[in-house]
């Protein structure tokens, strides 16, 4: 029997749009078809002019479909990590007045109570990723379907964005006939494919250099933890070299894709290149080496104002290093430069899938990935986000206090009197570590002022 499954993933970017359909079968995910476009009504990763931009994903759309040979309907949507901000978030709900089987219903109501919260009217929670689920008082649950009990809690964290991102996001995709089954922020897609089980577990930097911006996001026990944001990618470094040169943006596109490099030292000195000057007849020459000045200077200033918030984080001492993607990650010696500005082991990631060679497609596959090992609680988790079972705030009407009395109830005193606060078990954990281990605990201090 064929049980097959299709996931689309669609990344909006500055220059352009790219839509990844991959086909999962027997745990298996496969790259079936690609289609990109020229971005229209996108400004630094964020739709400005809805029309154009739904007309642009409409043509992505149809060339991934031409290829994959099937009708697109749904998709997996890419958010930027534009003022994203992380929370912890908490909720609690009575099961019943007496112990019953807890099901679908009830995860959905505890999930919907941890996203009640006073958030800004700007802001909109864009995803809620649940941690652990708490059944009278026993505690580190990962699905407690089918379990028994009568008080359900759950802790999780939540990512939000401002509004303005998410409905312009959602209103060209809607505009383009699609339907959006997971909205995903991008260093979370991107974690599932640029980084390996060991970096996303004790914990590696991601920094997606895109044409409007360069993103840097801590990843850390396969969390999202944080993520800034650099308005400059490579679209500025293409504006330095039509500025410097006196050339038009499309020449010095060709110019840093054809002959660009990261390292001036390792450029040609002698090779001339040839480019048109505006309002001269005759082209001027220039070396490798002066062009690889200007696009190393750009990039260098980009690493360095990204380097002060990732120290201050203590992410430079995350064992997992730097890992480089995006388009601007495919210029030459780039993990040379960044080597040099961060001081920590950079390596470059490449898709291995044929047709996708190429370091600006990581985010779709990324999302297709995301999509294809999202678990039962997750999907649940997504459709409580996007409203589509309950309302935020449409919770179980017992009080707190009413829950705290079946708690006392139903809950062995010893089992609570064992339950030592997860900062203190924290801080006596670190208090054990050796010496030699400081350096890492300096990294768990800092995780543990954000996430228990």
């Amino acid at each position: 029997m064929d049980n097959s499954e299709f996931f689309v993933g669609l990344d909006i970017g500055t220059n352009s749009i790219k839509v990844v359909v991959a086909e999962s079968s027997n745990d298996k995910l496969s790259v079936v078809g690609v289609g990109s476009e020229r971005s229209e009504g996108v400004s630094r990763g964020v739709i400005v002019d809805i029309d154009k931009a739904a007309g642009a994903i409409k043509r992505a759309v149809k060339k991934a479909e031409t290829q994959a040979n099937i009708t697109i309907r749904d998709v997996v949507v890419a958010i930027s990590a534009n003022m994203l901000q992380i929370e912890k978030c908490q909720g609690m709900i009575a099961v019943g007045s007496q112990s019953k089987e807890i099901n679908e219903n009830d995860v959905r109501q505890v999930m919907a109570a941890a996203m009640v919260q006073n958030l800004p009217s700007e802001r909109e929670v864009v995803s809620l990723i649940p941690k652990q689920f708490s059944v009278d008082g026993f505690n580190n649950i990962r699905d407690p379907r089918g379990m028994i009990g009568v008080r359900l809690e759950m802790k999780g964290i939540i990512y939000t964005a401002p509004k303005t991102i998410v409905h312009n996001t959602k209103k060209a995709i809607q505009q383009a006939g699609l339907n959006i089954i997971h909205k995903v922020i991008s260093p979370m897609a991107l974690s599932q494919v640029v980084l390996n089980d060991g970096e996303s577990d004790f914990g590696a930097v991601i920094i997606d250099m895109g044409a409007g911006q360069t993103t840097a996001s801590i990843v850390h026990d396969h969390n999202l933890k944080l993520s800034t944001v650099d308005f400059e990618g490579g679209d500025y470094v293409t504006h330095d070299i039509s500025i410097v040169l006196n050339t038009t943006i499309e020449n010095a596109g060709q110019l840093k894709l054809y002959y660009g490099n990261a390292d001036s030292k390792d450029a040609d000195t002698d090779e001339n290149i040839s480019v048109e000057v505006v309002g001269k007849n005759e082209p001027d020459s220039i070396s490798e080496e002066y062009l690889a000045e200007i696009i190393e200077a750009r990039l260098e200033q980009v690493f360095t104002r990204l380097k002060d918030p990732l120290t201050d984080a203590g992410a430079l001492s995350l064992p997992g290093g730097i890992v480089l993607t995006g388009g601007v990650a495919a210029t030459p010696n780039i993990e040379k430069l960044a080597k040099q500005v961060f001081d920590v082991k950079v390596r470059s990631y490449i898709p291995s899938q044929m047709g996708m060679r190429y370091p600006s497609y990581s985010l779709g596959l990324g999302l297709v990935t995301y999509a294809s090992r999202l678990n039962d609680i997750g999907v649940i988790a997504d459709n409580v986000v996007n409203g589509a079972a309950i309302k935020r705030g449409s919770t179980n009407t017992q009080s707190v206090k009413e829950l705290d009395q079946v708690q006392q109830e139903k809950v062995e005193p010893e089992t609570v009197a064992n339950e030592e606060p997860e900062q203190k078990q924290t801080e006596s954990v670190q208090k054990a570590k050796p010496e030699k281990d400081k350096k890492i605990s300096k990294v768990k201090d800092f995780w543990n002022k954000f996430f228990d």
